[in-house]
């Protein structure tokens, strides 16, 4: 009786025990296996693994992962499992998953500050309460040959009525002339003498791209930029003009004082000389209006032609516009040393100008041979001696010397500075006075 009393209650706890083991088995477990290593494998039948995928829960330490089950994983806290509406919520997690991507509010105000800087770099160089659309797509630099080209190829036929190439002499300065003057110039070149004289009669064009070209050309070349400028405005005076419009400046040149300042910037030789000389206009002291100055360079150069001094040049390499471009250098080269080794100032303008177109007069071959020294020495990287001028060079003759001293005299004592308003345009008969008035 007793042992089966013990066989009795045996059999209720195994009962229980398998009972309770069948329960959990339904909630969580399909089956186990005991494996080699002491850990449990699922099992599942083989139609339930399909192309090398499985379908069975994840497996830790033996224990299939429910949501009804407690996973302790060396001893550590239970995991539980937590809805995707409380991960949304979570803002640490949110930051975490938000950290590799931009933001939208930075992309944007990135792309604002990019496009403020651009803005800022493309109105560099415009006058304020200006707006230049031409500022975003600058205007190609012209070169000095291309410029001419296009002379070449217009009709000046109402301009060429008007010019003067030589002058006018009557009586004894005529026969004088013909006996002991310079040779004339070989008919071949008649053509293109009249030419530079049409262009010293036409006028800026506002209409005419080339013309604008030029004007933006020159004034990138003088100041670096490679921004276009307006077309009226302050920033003119910077190179030297007088005022807020460059062709006002123009008068006795015309045009022709602009294609001389573009051959000076845009010759690869000549430039760095330019650039000297717009650097002494802006010398506190000895500084002088660069561009009105390049004019008065084109007035003496265009009256030493007209006076055919440089014929016999023109002639020897059968070209008149090379010619007259390298003597215009040459002349403002002349210029340039004298007001830079002697410290002149612009109280000493009319004579210096004076002074500059006598030498030229009657020197050209000499300024176009310093002018061909100077460069070369340029080239060979030392200093060139024409830096400083022919001491005979620098003396002026005893009249003029004593006029600019009493001049300079009573601009000190007055303590006024000269005005320039215009370019004085000699008559073709007359050899006046040099002079900015």
């Amino acid at each position: 009786m007793t042992s089966e009393v013990f066989r009795g209650q045996d059999q209720k706890q195994v009962q229980q025990t398998t009972r309770s083991h069948a329960m959990e088995e339904d909630i969580d477990v399909a089956s186990r296996i005991e494996g080699l290593n002491g850990l449990s494998h699922e099992c599942k039948p083989l139609e339930e693994i399909t192309n090398g995928h499985s379908n069975h829960k994840p497996i830790m330490n033996g224990l299939v992962i429910g949501h009804n089950v407690k996973d302790h994983t060396n001893g550590s806290a239970p995991l539980r499992s937590l809805p995707i509406s409380a991960l949304k919520q979570n803002g640490l997690l949110q930051t975490l998953a938000a950290g590799d991507q931009p933001k939208p509010e930075d992309d944007k105000e990135n792309v604002e500050l990019e496009k403020a800087r651009q803005e800022w770099e493309a109105l560099e160089h415009t006058q304020p309460g200006q707006i230049n659309l031409a500022d975003f797509n600058p205007t190609p630099l012209i070169p000095f040959n291309e410029a001419l080209q296009y002379f070449q190829t217009t009709d000046l036929g109402d301009l060429l009525k008007n010019i003067q190439p030589t002058i006018r002499r009557t009586g004894l300065a005529a026969i004088t002339h013909f006996l002991f003057g310079p040779p004339r110039l070989h008919r071949e070149l008649l053509e293109e003498r009249d030419l530079v004289f049409a262009i010293a009669q036409c006028p800026v064009d506002n209409s005419q791209t080339v013309h604008m070209r030029v004007l933006q050309t020159i004034y990138k070349k003088l100041i670096g930029s490679k921004l276009d400028c307006p077309r009226y405005g302050v920033h003119w005076e910077n190179i030297g003009f007088q005022g807020t419009d460059p062709a006002t400046d123009l008068r006795g040149t015309g045009f022709l004082g602009l294609m001389h300042t573009l051959y000076f910037v845009m010759d690869p030789e000549t430039l760095p000389l330019a650039r000297d000389i717009y650097k002494l206009s802006q010398h506190p002291t000895q500084n002088f209006p660069f561009s009105v100055m390049s004019i008065n360079m084109t007035r003496i150069a265009l009256q030493v032609l007209r006076e055919e001094a440089l014929s016999k040049e023109c002639n020897r390499r059968q070209q008149v516009v090379g010619v007259l471009n390298e003597f215009y250098v040459a002349t403002y080269l002349h210029l340039y040393q004298l007001w830079k080794t002697q410290q002149k100032t612009i109280a000493d303008s009319g004579f210096v100008l004076k002074e500059v177109e006598l030498f030229a007069k009657k020197n050209p071959k000499q300024m176009l041979r310093r002018l061909e020294v100077f460069l070369k020495e340029r080239r060979a990287g030392g200093i060139p001696r024409g830096t400083s001028p022919d001491p005979v060079a620098q003396q002026p003759s005893p009249s003029l010397g004593e006029r600019g001293a009493k001049a300079g005299t009573a601009q000190a004592r007055k303590g006024k500075e000269m005005h320039f308003t215009g370019v004085c345009d000699l008559p073709p008969d007359m050899e006046g006075e040099a002079r900015l008035i």
